[in-house]
């Protein structure tokens, strides 16, 4: 077993405003959306083999501060992305922090009212 999470579905109310959101928060360009059946989705960029996810709306999934929180991988310095969350209509929760030896984290709020982490060494 390489990893213990292999996917990640994070809840949307709005697919369109949460890929921007993502998109410029993380400096990505995400996979174009599709549907399946009445769920609208985009996918996170992955390579074969690592863990990814998307952003998923459906009547089935409801954006929550409560309950799991996904740790996205923040780049080489969380300060990049941290940065960019508020403008880009989220809400910084918790500022960077040290978690000695495995790097720094930050939570924050998405645009659709979920609590996700960042992640990175420096």
């Amino acid at each position: 077993m390489n990893n213990v999470v292999v996917w990640f579905d994070i809840p949307v109310k709005d697919l369109k405003r949460a890929i921007a959101f993502y998109s410029k928060v993380l400096g990505i360009k995400m996979e174009p959306p599709m549907e399946m059946g009445p769920d609208k989705m985009a996918f996170f960029p992955y390579e074969q083999g690592a863990v990814s996810g998307m952003l998923i709306e459906s009547k089935d999934h409801t954006p929550s501060t409560k309950g799991t929180l996904v740790y996205l991988n923040g780049g080489e310095d969380l300060s990049i992305p941290l940065k960019r969350i508020n403008a880009a209509g989220g809400k910084v929760i918790k500022d960077k922090m040290s978690i000695g030896q495995y790097g720094f984290m930050a939570t924050f709020e998405d645009t659709e009212g979920n609590l996700v982490a960042l992640h990175s060494p420096k």
